[in-house]
């Protein structure tokens, strides 16, 4: 019996997550983008102010650094604020961010070919096609951001299903731990 890695229990549970995830944006597509801009709006309200609590705290000790930390700070602020006051802005700015994601992240995934094809011959060319659409995808959404804005979710919803399956099967798989 062959020992499995972490990293196969890693990819197993963001497979999970990815597969429930993509279900509950087929469902509730507009949803979506409205809670990454909500959770994005807080971090960025929580970045800024701590930036400006870090200034605050040592900017008679340490030289211009501070100074950017403050500057940086009150930035991030006004973004956060701006995301949570003005959902409909940071939804098209997540309509915009979004397929940057899908093409790094399909081009990533690519660069993990050579190791898949041990996997077997379907799971080589499920991972190929996937990506394949993923960077395809990300790039009509480019060149077509009116489409992707009314389309995001139902379109992120099937990748992030298309996604999970892909994990859940890398980690599935009979891949020895040593070659990842």
């Amino acid at each position: 019996m062959r020992r499995r890695s972490r990293y196969g229990w890693l990819e197993l549970i963001e497979g999970i997550l990815l597969i429930l995830l993509g279900i509950y944006t087929l469902c509730n597509p507009g949803g979506m983008l409205r809670g990454i801009t909500f959770a994005y709006g807080l971090l960025a309200v929580i970045t800024g102010i701590s930036d400006i609590v870090f200034y605050a705290k040592t900017e008679r000790y340490i030289g211009f650094g501070p100074t950017i930390a403050l500057v940086t700070g009150i930035l991030s602020l006004l973004a956060g604020l701006m995301l949570l006051m003005y959902p409909n802005a940071g939804e098209l700015i997540m309509t915009l961010l979004l397929p940057i994601w899908f093409i790094a992240h399909s081009v990533s995934r690519l660069t993990h070919i050579p190791l898949v094809r041990l996997a077997g011959k379907f799971y080589y060319y499920f991972t190929l096609i996937v990506n394949i659409l993923g960077i395809i995808l990300g790039c009509l959404m480019i060149i077509w951001p009116w489409v992707a804005l009314f389309s995001t979710g139902f379109i992120i919803g099937g990748y992030l299903i298309l996604l999970g399956i892909d994990c859940v099967v890398m980690a599935c798989s009979d891949m020895d731990a040593g070659w990842m």
